[in-house]
Protein backbone atom coordinates (compact mmCIF):
# COMPACT_ATOMS: atom_id res chain seq x y z
CA UNK A 1 0.00 0.00 0.00
CA UNK A 2 1.36 3.41 -0.97
CA UNK A 3 1.78 5.90 1.82
CA UNK A 4 1.11 9.50 0.85
CA UNK A 5 0.76 12.67 2.88
CA UNK A 6 -1.08 15.84 2.02
CA UNK A 7 0.53 18.93 3.52
CA UNK A 8 -1.48 22.14 3.41
CA UNK A 9 -0.19 25.59 4.23
CA UNK A 10 -1.67 28.80 5.58
CA UNK A 11 -5.36 29.56 5.54
CA UNK A 12 -6.32 26.21 4.02
CA UNK A 13 -7.81 25.31 7.40
CA UNK A 14 -10.51 27.82 6.41
CA UNK A 15 -11.69 25.93 3.33
CA UNK A 16 -15.45 25.94 3.20
CA UNK A 17 -15.57 29.40 4.79
CA UNK A 18 -12.86 31.36 3.00
CA UNK A 19 -13.65 32.90 -0.40
CA UNK A 20 -16.05 30.14 -1.49
CA UNK A 21 -16.17 31.61 -5.01
CA UNK A 22 -12.51 30.57 -5.37
CA UNK A 23 -12.16 27.65 -2.95
CA UNK A 24 -15.64 26.14 -2.78
CA UNK A 25 -17.91 25.30 0.15
CA UNK A 26 -16.45 21.98 1.31
CA UNK A 27 -14.07 21.82 4.27
CA UNK A 28 -10.81 20.00 3.72
CA UNK A 29 -11.68 17.55 6.49
CA UNK A 30 -14.83 16.57 4.58
CA UNK A 31 -12.90 16.32 1.34
CA UNK A 32 -10.16 14.21 2.94
CA UNK A 33 -12.75 11.62 3.97
CA UNK A 34 -13.98 11.53 0.36
CA UNK A 35 -10.40 11.01 -0.87
CA UNK A 36 -9.82 8.12 1.54
CA UNK A 37 -13.01 6.44 0.30
CA UNK A 38 -12.07 7.02 -3.34
CA UNK A 39 -8.52 5.64 -2.88
CA UNK A 40 -8.83 2.77 -0.37
CA UNK A 41 -5.59 1.26 -1.69
CA UNK A 42 -3.63 4.31 -0.48
CA UNK A 43 -2.78 5.33 3.06
CA UNK A 44 -3.35 9.10 3.14
CA UNK A 45 -2.04 11.14 6.06
CA UNK A 46 -2.72 14.84 6.50
CA UNK A 47 -0.98 17.84 8.03
CA UNK A 48 -1.90 21.51 7.95
CA UNK A 49 -0.13 24.49 9.45
CA UNK A 50 -0.19 28.25 9.12
CA UNK A 51 3.44 28.36 10.25
CA UNK A 52 6.27 28.13 7.70
CA UNK A 53 8.74 26.42 10.03
CA UNK A 54 6.24 23.71 10.94
CA UNK A 55 5.73 22.95 7.24
CA UNK A 56 9.50 22.66 6.75
CA UNK A 57 9.84 20.39 9.79
CA UNK A 58 7.02 18.14 8.53
CA UNK A 59 8.63 17.92 5.07
CA UNK A 60 11.90 16.86 6.71
CA UNK A 61 10.11 14.35 8.97
CA UNK A 62 8.31 12.55 6.11
CA UNK A 63 10.66 13.33 3.26
CA UNK A 64 12.66 10.11 3.44
CA UNK A 65 9.98 7.56 4.33
CA UNK A 66 6.77 8.27 2.41
CA UNK A 67 6.01 7.29 -1.19
CA UNK A 68 4.82 10.78 -2.02
CA UNK A 69 3.99 14.22 -0.71
CA UNK A 70 1.16 16.37 -2.02
CA UNK A 71 1.97 19.93 -1.03
CA UNK A 72 -0.23 22.98 -1.20
CA UNK A 73 2.01 25.54 0.46
CA UNK A 74 -0.58 28.24 -0.32
CA UNK A 75 0.90 31.75 -0.03
CA UNK A 76 4.27 30.32 1.05
CA UNK A 77 4.61 28.96 -2.49
CA UNK A 78 5.46 32.45 -3.64
CA UNK A 79 7.61 33.58 -0.72
CA UNK A 80 9.39 30.69 0.98
CA UNK A 81 12.89 29.88 -0.17
CA UNK A 82 13.06 27.68 2.95
CA UNK A 83 10.23 25.39 1.81
CA UNK A 84 11.78 25.20 -1.65
CA UNK A 85 15.12 24.23 -0.10
CA UNK A 86 13.45 21.60 2.11
CA UNK A 87 11.92 19.95 -0.95
CA UNK A 88 15.29 19.94 -2.68
CA UNK A 89 16.86 18.28 0.39
CA UNK A 90 14.44 15.33 0.71
CA UNK A 91 14.13 12.19 -1.41
CA UNK A 92 10.37 11.68 -1.36
CA UNK A 93 8.80 13.10 -4.53
CA UNK A 94 6.55 16.13 -4.09
CA UNK A 95 3.63 17.19 -6.25
CA UNK A 96 2.75 20.86 -5.85
CA UNK A 97 -0.99 21.51 -5.94
CA UNK A 98 -3.17 24.59 -5.91
CA UNK A 99 -6.93 24.74 -5.82
CA UNK A 100 -7.09 27.89 -7.94
CA UNK A 101 -5.29 28.69 -11.16
CA UNK A 102 -2.54 30.85 -9.70
CA UNK A 103 -1.75 32.25 -13.15
CA UNK A 104 -5.21 33.79 -13.39
CA UNK A 105 -4.67 35.65 -10.13
CA UNK A 106 -2.32 38.40 -8.94
CA UNK A 107 1.09 38.58 -10.61
CA UNK A 108 3.02 37.69 -7.43
CA UNK A 109 1.26 34.30 -7.45
CA UNK A 110 2.92 33.41 -10.77
CA UNK A 111 6.26 32.68 -9.02
CA UNK A 112 6.81 29.38 -7.18
CA UNK A 113 9.80 28.42 -5.06
CA UNK A 114 8.44 24.85 -4.97
CA UNK A 115 8.02 24.06 -8.67
CA UNK A 116 11.73 23.77 -9.57
CA UNK A 117 12.11 20.83 -7.20
CA UNK A 118 8.68 19.24 -7.54
CA UNK A 119 7.85 16.09 -9.48
CA UNK A 120 4.98 18.05 -11.02
CA UNK A 121 2.50 20.87 -10.56
CA UNK A 122 -1.30 20.65 -10.66
CA UNK A 123 -3.39 23.79 -10.38
CA UNK A 124 -6.76 25.22 -11.17
CA UNK A 125 -8.94 22.12 -10.81
CA UNK A 126 -10.42 22.99 -7.43
CA UNK A 127 -10.16 20.28 -4.82
CA UNK A 128 -9.87 17.77 -7.66
CA UNK A 129 -6.22 18.91 -7.91
CA UNK A 130 -5.51 16.64 -4.94
CA UNK A 131 -7.13 13.64 -6.67
CA UNK A 132 -5.01 14.25 -9.74
CA UNK A 133 -1.91 14.36 -7.57
CA UNK A 134 -2.78 11.05 -5.88
CA UNK A 135 -3.37 9.48 -9.28
CA UNK A 136 0.07 10.66 -10.41
CA UNK A 137 1.65 8.57 -7.63
CA UNK A 138 -0.38 5.50 -8.61
CA UNK A 139 0.74 5.65 -12.24
CA UNK A 140 4.24 4.22 -12.06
Amino acid sequence: MKQLIIINGPNLNLLGKREPEIYGHQTFKEYLEDLKLKFPEVSIDYFQSNIEGELITKLQDVGFSYDGIILNAAAYTHTSVGIGDAIKAITTPVVEVHISNTFSREEFRHQSYISPNAKGVILGFGLQSYELAITSFLKV
